[in-house]
């Protein structure tokens, strides 16, 4: 019986890990589909979202049934608890690589940003592809020393952020309002998409140690 009972323990790990994967398989044709322009890869990034919701729902199922029939205790009652807040933002994160992807198709054929802001969306966008990355290790391995990793893709991600706000509301921005508004949007997609990612670091911490945990 324990045998089972760890294998459904293990099963929530592997939806999340698998979760973690398919965020950054998004986020990263997100960024490919706003850096190019492209509609088809933005429409399949949309497309993809819907194995993300099923794994998100697949995972609070399992902490639920788990909960109610196991009884956990500590670090598993801790993992089957924190599971279900993790999927909660694995899944944010999938909307956000959504958000990104939907601002390319409601301004195609046009550019959805100015091309001299390309090189600082591929930052922002490199920097949560691996944050992303970091975020699926840190809970197939409990190694919470990759928290450190991850708040310092997350701190490029806001620095990227206040960059980005500090151009559009220049007295140089020659784009009008609306592109304004694209940026700053797409801009804060990213810059959320990192602290979610922080998020799921700080609830494994609280797994591994039963330390409160911090927002």
């Amino acid at each position: 019986m324990r045998e089972a009972y760890e294998s459904q323990l293990a099963q929530i790990d592997i939806a999340l890990v698998a979760m973690a994967e398919l965020v950054g398989t998004a986020i990263r044709g997100a960024t490919d589909a706003l850096l190019a322009d492209d509609l088809a890869m933005a429409e399949l990034v949309i497309a993809g979202d819907s194995e993300i919701n099923q794994l998100n729902a697949d995972v609070e199922e399992m902490s639920i049934l788990i909960a109610a029939l196991q009884a956990p205790m500590a670090t598993d009652l801790r993992l089957v608890m924190g599971a279900i807040r993790m999927s909660g933002s694995l899944e944010r994160m999938g909307d956000l690589a959504v958000h990104i992807a939907k601002q390319v198709r409601l301004r195609y054929p046009n550019p959805s940003i100015p091309a001299e802001l390309s090189d600082t969306f591929a930052k922002m966008g490199k920097a949560a592809s691996k944050i992303v990355e970091q975020t699926g290790e840190v809970i197939a391995t409990r190694n919470t020393n990759l928290a450190d990793v991850m708040k310092n893709y997350d701190d490029i991600l806001d620095d990227l952020h206040r960059e980005l706000f500090t151009v559009v509301l220049s007295d140089d921005w020659a784009h009008g309002v609306e592109a304004a508004i694209d940026v700053t949007l797409l801009s804060r997609f990213y810059e959320r998409f990192g602290d979610h990612a922080v998020s799921v670091a700080r609830r494994v911490i609280h797994i591994v140690t039963g330390e409160p945990y911090a927002k």
